[in-house]
């Protein structure tokens, strides 16, 4: 047992040695995208990681928050040179079409007044406080407000004053990327509508999972 213990503390050595070799890579590169060093160090520490579960989890039944799996160095030295060389050019191998990500969901509105007073908070973050906000006045520009607080983000709409409703998102090849200057400002259909030659690749269908849906599974054993 003495020398299974010591073969644990040697593992947990490797993690930690493995650990401070990716955060000195990991600062020598700088930010610097697909860096060698660093996917090495990276390498090492997942199987540091997963070596050190394993015996852990022999030895003692007990397992590590590591959630990694055993990477095999070749094999992954080799996709990072396959990644790397499709950077520089060097047996570059470019999709010839752009992937089109489209999302439409939709909203009941429970409380207009209510969705226009969230708004008009969402608006008055953003307006210096030595300017005087305009009020919100439609739903839809209500709407605009909290996603543009959020950064056009989808979960800006995740309050209570608006309930979703189904939603689509679909994934296409087309041949040309969007061109903004294509269409009208007032033209909120010709951005979304498929060309002749685009290919759907797939769409996900989302349903809203409400509150009162939750209730209900917990009453139910599955």
């Amino acid at each position: 047992m003495t020398d299974q213990y010591a073969e644990l503390d040697a593992a947990l050595d490797r993690v930690v040695a493995a650990a401070k070799a990716h955060l000195a890579a990991v600062k020598a590169a700088q930010g610097r995208v697909d860096d060698d060093d660093v996917w090495q160090a990276y390498v090492d520490l997942n199987n540091a990681s997963f070596a050190y579960d394993e015996q852990l989890l022999d030895l003692f039944g007990e397992v590590t928050p590591w959630d990694v799996e055993s990477i095999d160095p070749d094999e992954a030295a080799a996709r990072f040179n396959a990644a790397a060389g499709g950077l520089d050019g060097a047996g570059s191998d470019p999709h010839p079409q752009v992937i089109s990500v489209r999302q439409r969901r939709d909203y009941r509105v429970p409380s207009v007044a209510a969705l226009l007073r969230v708004a008009d908070n969402a608006r008055r973050g953003l307006v210096p406080e030595d300017e005087e906000a305009e009020p919100i006045e439609s739903v839809g520009e209500a709407v605009l407000e909290l996603l543009q607080a959020g950064d056009g983000s989808l979960s800006s709409l995740d309050v209570p004053e608006l309930e979703p409703l189904d939603g689509l998102l679909t994934v296409s090849e087309v041949s040309e990327p969007l061109d903004l200057e294509a269409y009208a400002d007032e033209d909120g259909a010709g951005p979304f509508t498929p060309g002749p030659d685009d290919i759907l690749v797939g769409r996900l269908d989302e349903h809203p999972f409400l509150p009162d849906e939750e209730d209900d599974h917990a009453g139910h054993n599955h």
